[in-house]
């Protein structure tokens, strides 16, 4: 993350109390609606990464816009990670904790080959515990996830350490300290 996305750190708008009083929210929306913008975006994620993963799995909800441009981009497939109980068919899914109580991710249990190599998609990282339940999920079903890609980092709330923790390689194009 450098000056040089600093034309994108412009495009994101940020939402003061939003979802609640003392949150700063970093609303991407507005970068997806500048064309130019969008498409540089994810021209520099896909450009940082070191290998062409075979899938790329965008998380709920986000992440589908992220992840379906990344791998239209690279030229592989797109995973779906949804909310428990959103797949048809057979699924496969994994409790995280939230601030308060517990929530499911969930994908079908042929979305991907044992081994597939997978990226992970998303707008944002923050304390990592969605992206982080995406990394144990797609182990369980054979998934070798070694990378992940964000529009936005907050790494004051350590979400990019905690996955490069479990091994994976974090990119990043903007980060907001502070939040």
């Amino acid at each position: 993350m450098s000056e040089a996305n600093d034309d994108l750190r412009a495009l994101i708008r940020t939402i003061p109390d939003f979802p609640k009083p003392g949150i700063q929210f970093r609303d991407i929306t507005t970068l997806l609606l500048d064309a130019h913008g969008f498409a540089a975006a994810i021209d520099r994620l896909a450009s940082g990464l070191s290998n062409k993963p075979d899938l790329v799995a965008g998380i709920e909800a986000r992440g589908f816009v992220v992840g379906a441009a990344l791998a239209q981009r690279l030229g592989c497939g797109l995973l779906l990670v949804r909310k428990h109980g959103k797949l048809p068919g057979a699924t496969i899914a994994e409790e995280y904790a939230l601030e308060y109580g517990t929530d499911r991710l969930a994908i079908h249990v042929d979305a991907c080959a044992p081994g597939a190599d997978i990226l992970i998609a998303d707008d944002l990282i923050a304390t990592g515990g969605t992206a982080l339940a995406t990394v144990r999920l797609l182990r369980r079903a054979g998934a070798q996830v070694c990378a992940a890609a964000f529009l936005v980092d907050l790494p004051d709330l350590g979400g990019a350490g905690r996955l490069r923790a479990e091994g994976l390689d974090v990119h990043g194009l903007v980060s907001f300290e502070g939040d």
